[in-house]
């Protein structure tokens, strides 16, 4: 199924969060803090201004964000859980660096 948002709304996949504490010991489901991470998979056009001008959105696929932690709501399409967004929800784009992509191994 394809799925197109509209208006200034963001469909995302949440980061997998770490598995592991920094200790070593797994953390279960049920006990794990949600990321506030996600990557963008589709987006809308983008809202209208007072004179019917259309004003695109900040964010294209693929890129990675941050976003307010109880925001969106959650979706399920084609066996994938989801979540779509407000454009406003969103914090910020995480752009990696030169530093962070060689600590990333």
């Amino acid at each position: 199924m394809t799925f197109r948002p509209l208006h200034d709304r963001v469909v995302i996949r949440r980061a997998k969060g770490d598995l592991r504490s920094k200790g070593g010991i797994i953390i279960p489901d049920t006990a794990k803090e949600k990321p506030q991470e996600g990557e963008v998979i589709a987006f809308g056009p983008g809202m209208r201004d007072e004179n019917g001008r259309l004003m695109p959105l900040d964010v294209e696929s693929g890129d990675v964000i941050l976003f307010a932690k109880w925001t969106g709501t959650e979706i399920g399409i084609d066996g994938e859980d989801l979540r779509i967004v407000k454009e406003c929800d969103i914090m910020g784009i995480a752009e990696k660096t030169e530093a962070t992509a060689d600590t990333a191994g």
